[in-house]
């Protein structure tokens, strides 16, 4: 049986296929076991494998709870972390923080050691000096290493021999040649240094969910897309950290492809956050992530993620204005109409209105309190001089804003414009307030798929294992032949590492990308390899900056890039219909023309083909839907719900 599971910060998301049909489960998250939500969500199942999208490494680096780690460099680089690019994000603020550190000052060792940048060794690392080393690692006692030496990318012999040498003492080791083995010192050396401090964390997680999951094989969901085993995941952890939403936006991509629909704004609303990501017929990829400060340049999904999501919590500023989140209630206490705490969040918000519905809240399972969150609102309206629907209608319209801010970051700020795309919904929240940011972005078109509410496990479930290895080689772009010896080598590299973790070569199938620049240039865009590389690169060149030097000036090979792409465990998938949970009635829903009176439709009662108009409620186990007045919506295969906005 194939499972796949996504912890977020409120609910815990489980998604199988039984007999070829998709079916899901959702469960409240347990934050300080995650393991426990899913052990609760996969009660009655023996799974054969299990796919697991998991926050546990992108919430230890932001709170700061990763381990002690040791930092090794060359002597002379020891300020390498430290001081960074010197990019200020904020240009003109005299206030800004610095993000909060992973490494204390007095944990970095500066060893003895110089390879040039041509690759050669200018100062051998002695075994004195490795004895060096050993001895100040044992004075600290350190949870984790990262090694980081100056070029060791082209030469990375000294690093293996101190790893070596470093492997009796019995503590993770991260070596920048083995997690990042491309130039530009500062992002290797951050990206190294980021995996040391959550390998101990993700080992630790890995080791206790392995035990409690007796003979399943657990894959644990990649930022790029597909799935590593656990032993990569235990290794290379900082590639964990974009887990669930990256099964959210590979997920959207399959789905939609279904019904033709191929450019796409994926919109996913939680309990804790918001991930948007724009998709122009294929998944967008960067390797310039920063992640709450520090780069990361592995290949991610290029996600955009704010703090907005249904537990969001509102509050009055200090100068009077109405702010919701980025902190939110989470699962535990969660909004106020769980009743553990009075905490007024989005939810809370949407409940007053009447867009949800308290004895229907994950199909009739869980009874929300309304009383509760009248009570947590009427604390801020009290302050604004507002009635407590007027003050819900205020949280809303402000998250709106927030996560319209955050659809036209990865939109209009890059010169596509929204209108083009269709706004790709899903999210436990999200259904709630698509309308919303539609209007307010001009979009036109809205598409739901029917397991919105746990969308994101959908897209672990059918995502392959995924590969990416990478070489800076530095070449001339007419060296065609030194750059097939390095494919060859990289390749060989490729293969020797699937074979270690198990799995077979002949499955997979292998993509190939350039980083191209004009020689003198200190940035790089990435093409596919063909014979033609150099033109493609031109006119890739011509499309992002508006011109190109057409042979005009020499084109350099910065840096080689191998994928391998396997087998997803799952690869088709059908939506069979449900019987009914309750027949349509009608309900009252707060809008800005005041209390109007909404059916309430059954989603399960739709047929594909079947349309109709807002203002509605359309209620699933793990979704509610806000039709606003002024769409029309249309089922369609899957029962996914098409919504376009009347003329």
């Amino acid at each position: 049986m194939n499972i796949a599971v996504d912890t977020g910060g409120t609910f815990t998301d489980v998604v199988y296929l039984e007999d070829g049909v998709l079916k899901a489960r959702k469960v409240f998250s347990t934050p300080t076991d995650p393991s426990q939500a899913i052990l609760n969500g996969i009660k009655g199942f023996t799974p054969t494998n299990l796919i697991h999208g998991t926050t546990v490494g992108t919430n230890a680096f932001l709170e700061r709870k990763g381990a002690r780690v040791a930092f090794i460099t060359t002597s002379g680089f020891e300020d390498l972390v430290f001081i960074g690019r010197q990019a200020r994000p904020k240009l003109y603020d005299f206030f800004v923080e610095k993000p909060a550190p992973i490494l204390r000052e007095d944990h970095t060792f500066g060893i003895k050691e110089r390879i040039s940048a041509e690759g050669k060794v200018l100062l051998p690392l002695s075994d004195g000096e490795i004895a060096r080393c050993i001895n100040w690692i044992k004075e600290i006692s350190p949870e984790a290493i990262a090694v980081c030496l100056l070029h060791s990318y082209l030469y990375s012999f000294h690093e293996e021999k101190l790893k070596s040498a470093l492997t009796e003492i019995g503590v993770p080791l991260s070596i920048s040649s083995e997690v990042l083995p491309e130039f530009r010192e500062y992002e290797r050396a951050s990206t190294t240094l980021i995996n040391a401090y959550l390998v101990p964390v993700m080992s630790r997680y890995l080791s206790r969910l392995k035990e409690k999951l007796p003979g399943a094989n657990l894959y644990i969901q990649q930022s790029n897309g597909g799935w590593l085993t656990v032993e990569e995941a235990k290794e290379f952890a900082c590639h964990t950290v974009l887990s669930g939403p990256a099964g959210g936006a590979a997920g959207a991509l399959l789905w939609a492809s279904v019904l033709n629909e191929k450019r796409l704004i994926t919109f996913d609303m939680g309990g804790t956050s918001t991930d948007v990501c724009l998709i122009d017929g294929e998944l967008p990829f960067t390797r310039e992530y920063v992640f709450d400060g520090y780069p990361l340049s592995i290949p991610v999904i290029d996600i955009h993620t704010v703090g907005a999501g249904g537990g969001s919590i509102a509050y009055i500023d200090r100068g009077g204005a109405l702010k919701v989140g980025p902190q939110s209630a989470g699962a535990d206490p969660g909004p106020a109409c769980y009743g553990k705490a009075l905490n007024p969040t989005v939810t809370d918000a949407n409940v007053v209105l009447g867009r949800i519905l308290p004895d229907m809240f994950l199909g009739g399972r869980y009874q929300l309190k309304k009383e509760l969150s009248e009570e947590a609102i009427f604390s801020i309206g009290k302050k604004l001089g507002l009635s407590i629907e007027e003050t819900a209608l205020g949280i809303i319209k402000v998250a709106n804003i927030n996560m319209s801010r955050a659809v036209r970051k990865v939109s209009l700020e890059r010169g596509y414009d929204p209108q083009e795309f269709v706004l790709f919904c899903f999210g436990g929240a999200g259904a709630l307030h698509a309308c919303a940011i539609a209007k307010e972005l001009g979009i036109k078109k809205i598409m739901i798929p029917k397991l919105a509410g746990g969308f994101s496990a959908f897209g672990l479930l059918l995502s392959p294992p995924m590969k990416d290895f990478s070489l800076t080689v530095w070449l001339a772009s007419h060296e065609k032949e030194r750059l097939a010896s390095h494919i060859e080598t990289l390749r060989k590299k490729a293969f020797k590492h699937l074979k270690k973790v198990g799995l077979n070569p002949e499955n997979f199938t292998e993509e190939i990308f350039l980083d191209l620049r004009y020689k003198g240039q200190g940035f790089e865009l990435t093409v596919p390899f063909s014979e033609h590389f150099v033109e493609d690169f031109e006119e890739e060149h011509a499309r992002h900056f508006g011109h190109s030097f057409s042979g005009k000036v020499p084109v350099e090979i910065v840096t080689l890039r191998l994928r391998l792409k396997g087998t997803p465990l799952a690869e088709s998938f059908c939506i069979e219909k449900e019987n009914s949970s309750f027949s349509n009635f009608e309900t009252r829903v707060y809008t800005e023309e005041g209390y109007v009176s909404v059916p309430v439709v059954d989603w399960n009662s739709f047929s594909v083909g079947d349309t109709f108009e807002g203002p509605m409620l359309i209620i699933e186990s793990f979704t509610t839907v806000w039709v606003e007045k002024g769409f029309k919506g249309q089922v369609k295969e899957n029962y996914t719900l098409i919504l376009e906005r009347k003329d």
